[in-house]
């Protein structure tokens, strides 16, 4: 079963990656709708983004997980293919208490997605479980 995001959030992210593709950057009616759907996470996750702090690993495998440098220096990962991010926010905010549908580190990877600002690393399969379990490993 496929997780998806509400149709106005996957409208918005398709609007807005034609408008980059068209002409490089974001109107501002897109950000104005941004605000208003994810209000100040929108404001971060777009400065994440402007930081380049969105790093997409993928492996031989065809797996591909993010990894957000947050603003506190601590790096997140996220999985877009069923919106998941191990930040405390998105457990406390979007599962816990269903404040919010994303936290600003997945909602950065959507809008890296967008404006091609993601960066790149491929790994083997085997650094891509450890990177996996280094993340679980500093959970605990």
């Amino acid at each position: 079963m496929a997780v998806v995001l509400p149709a106005v959030v996957e409208e918005l992210l398709s609007e807005m990656a034609a408008a980059v593709q068209e002409s490089a950057r974001i109107p501002d009616e897109y950000l104005l709708s941004l605000k208003f759907l994810f209000g100040s996470s929108a404001t971060q996750a777009l400065d994440l983004v402007d930081r380049q702090s969105i790093t997409l690993i993928s492996s031989p495998s065809g797996r591909r997980v993010y990894q957000v440098l947050g603003s506190s220096s601590k790096t997140y990962t996220c999985l877009a293919s069923c919106h998941y991010c191990s930040c405390p926010a998105f457990a406390f905010s979007v599962l816990r208490k269903s404040d919010s549908i994303l936290c600003k580190h997945l909602l950065a990877v959507y809008l890296s997605q967008v404006m091609r600002t993601c960066q790149q690393l491929s790994v083997s399969d085997k650094q891509l479980t450890d990177i996996l379990l280094m993340e679980k490993k500093q959970e605990a």
